[in-house]
């Protein structure tokens, strides 16, 4: 396999794309949660919802779980009858895949590559979440050598595939609060933080390698102590011009100034075909998710890796779901709103693509949350290109 480095080409001069995520896929990759620093009760409950996710991913589309060697066993016994589940044995740090692995960009002859960005857990030495990642900067190699495409390598852009989300079209948005951050690309670009020339230089990056044509910046993320604020958890595509943002209208709610300013800029916004956006609004859960106190006291303490606090709202939000082959696969918490936020997903893709086009299905991932992610950030879609 060729590894392709920035000093010779990219996706946008070899005419590859990143395509949406409402695109075909050939399959989704995931990985097994392990660390006892990151998640509660030795990872045993986040493990079961892991496996109840990708049980229902593989309804609609093959899943690859990639385990350490001492998971191996364990992960092979937990899916033995789950035909459409293969356990892979590879060696990560966390189990992040939507932001380790590969970004996989494709052509109209129908062929695929990837992108393997450059990783340092959030931040780095700035405000990184864990330390080392070194196993975490493989993934996406690894991924890329399973799939038999050749692999891009930007020689220093370091990127997370949360803090990204395209139309296929041309489209990208992101958020200030992630891209323009200390820890990632201001430092190792020689660029400010927060500057306009290093959004410029984003902006470059991007077309390079996602071949887009424009960016949407929206200012703020939800999460500044976990990604820094990646997109996925405030809005994604449902089809070219198309767009869902998470919202309240309960002004106490921890996230009512973010949701209502990612709103009003996405719905001034218009895309690279020169269409206005249409935004619909997908609710927030009625009540913030917090971590007990027993859950955070069975974590392990370790000066290398962010703690868990009872006092902080958790990250849970309905827009971090995954979209596979016409099926959705969206976060639950017991929430009076689980079943508003799925009869919402039903209505916005019914009204989009045709009645039926779309299955939701609702799956339990409070546990995913404790751990400082959801669906989405725990899954990465292979795509399954048509020559076009």
């Amino acid at each position: 396999m060729r590894t392709i480095h920035e000093s010779e080409s990219s996706p946008r001069a070899d005419g590859f794309r990143m395509p949406a995520e409402f695109e075909p896929q050939r399959r989704i990759w995931m990985g097994w949660p392990h660390r006892t620093d990151t998640w509660s009760f030795g990872a045993k409950p986040a493990q079961r919802q892991y496996a109840d996710i990708a049980r229902a991913i593989s309804e609609f589309t093959p899943v690859v779980m990639c385990v350490n060697q001492a998971d191996y066993a364990n992960a092979k016994a937990v899916f033995e009858q789950d035909e459409s589940v293969t356990v892979l044995e590879m060696t990560t740090d966390d189990a992040w895949f939507r932001d380790t692995g590969a970004t996989y960009v494709i052509n109209d002859a129908g062929e695929v590559r990837a992108n393997h960005w450059h990783f340092n857990a959030y931040g780095g030495f700035y405000d990184g979440l864990y330390f080392p990642w070194d196993k975490d900067e493989q993934i996406a190699l690894k991924m890329a050598e399973f799939s038999g495409v050749r692999r891009y390598r930007p020689d220093s852009l370091i990127l997370e595939g949360g803090s990204i989300t395209v139309d296929g079209e041309g489209t990208c948005v992101v958020t200030d609060m992630c891209l323009l951050s200390p820890g990632r690309n201001a430092s190792v670009s020689d660029l400010e933080p927060w500057s306009e020339e290093l959004r410029r230089y984003m902006d470059e990056q991007l077309a390079k390698y996602l071949n887009v044509e424009k960016i949407i910046w929206v200012k703020d993320g939800i999460d500044p102590d976990e990604t820094n604020g990646h997109i996925d958890d405030v809005a994604t595509f449902i089809a070219p011009g198309v767009m869902a943002c998470i919202w309240t209208d309960d002004p106490d709610y921890p996230f009512y100034r973010e949701c209502h300013a990612a709103f009003e800029t996405l719905s001034g916004a218009t895309d690279a075909k020169g269409r206005k956006l249409k935004v619909y609004k997908l609710p927030m859960p009625v009540k913030p998710l917090y971590m007990t106190q027993e859950a955070c006291d069975t974590i392990d303490v370790d000066e290398n890796a962010e703690p868990r606090v009872p006092d902080e709202p958790l990250i849970a939000s309905y827009m971090n779901y995954l979209v596979t082959n016409k099926g959705i696969i969206t976060p639950q918490y017991g929430d009076e709103n689980d079943a508003l936020a799925i009869e919402t997903l039903r209505r916005i893709y019914d009204e989009t693509w045709g009645e039926g086009s779309y299955t939701v299905v609702g799956v339990k991932s409070d546990q995913v949350v404790y751990g400082g992610g959801n669906i989405h950030c725990i899954t990465q879609q292979e795509p399954a290109p048509q020559v076009g």
